[in-house]
């Protein structure tokens, strides 16, 4: 009889432990989750090998198409990012480094057009230079400006403005090699005509000016892009964001 007693204890007892175990590690992944920080990542851009057949010049074999009421045999795959120049002028001129931290002055004349590197959504537009040498230096030292989050995920940033194209705002879809302003001395450009360039993970999206300045060198995909070479700096910010994630501050 104390054995049956015993027994049925024990069984008791399982019963409610395992439960309760459950309960726990529940709330533990719960709050697990409520306490991870955001995580940046960029959005995928296949691109095809060069020389690879597109759909569009690879005749379909009749083995490839499916019967008639079937699902395709495979989804379509996203179209590779184009790419242009931000400055529309041939003789731009640019170095290949940059004082302080990485990104790129593009030098051409006040007015040139400014474009798009790529298609994407408009982030900031700031439409008025408040730069002043004797306020803080770091935040306004753009003047007019506009960053663009690019479709591949990653924000590019263009400053020293003379004007932002008309009706620009945030929030607008642009396409690769629409005009988004013109080639100014506006911030901190010390009088001289020229774009500055940057490009980062988009982080906070908007105000986080130390990272928005530009965190890779550029002049690798400037060089091809001015070739009109589809280089994307996906792989090199993501490098980027992996070692230094998004500095809070400067």
């Amino acid at each position: 009889m104390a054995r049956d007693e015993s027994g049925t204890r024990r069984e008791i007892g399982r019963r409610l432990t395992y439960p309760l175990v459950l309960l726990l590690l529940s709330a533990g992944a719960t709050g697990c989750a409520q306490s991870r920080p955001a995580v940046w990542s960029p959005a995928p851009s296949p691109v095809p090998a060069v020389g690879a057949p597109t759909a569009a010049s690879s005749p379909a074999s009749p083995s490839a198409v499916p019967p008639s009421g079937s699902p395709s045999a495979a989804p379509t795959r996203p179209a590779a990012p184009r790419y242009v120049f931000p400055v529309r002028a041939a003789n731009a001129s640019y170095h290949p480094t940059h004082s302080a931290y990485a990104a790129t002055d593009i030098f051409a004349s006040c007015g040139t057009p400014v474009l798009a590197v790529t298609d994407g959504e408009i982030l900031e537009v700031t439409l008025v230079d408040k730069y002043d040498k004797q306020g803080p230096q770091g935040p306004l030292n753009g003047g007019k400006a506009v960053s663009l989050l690019g479709d591949d995920g990653i924000r590019y940033y263009g400053s020293h403005l003379s004007e932002v194209a008309a009706g620009l705002a945030a929030g607008a879809r642009v396409r690769a090699g629409q005009q988004v302003g013109a080639v100014g001395r506006t911030g901190n450009a010390n009088n001289v005509c020229h774009l500055h360039f940057g490009i980062s993970p988009p982080c906070a999206r908007v105000d986080d000016w130390w990272i928005r300045r530009g965190v890779v060198w550029p002049a690798r995909y400037l060089d091809a892009w001015r070739h009109q070479t589809n280089r994307s700096p996906v792989d090199d910010v993501t490098g980027w964001y992996r070692q230094h994630s998004c500095p809070p501050a400067p």
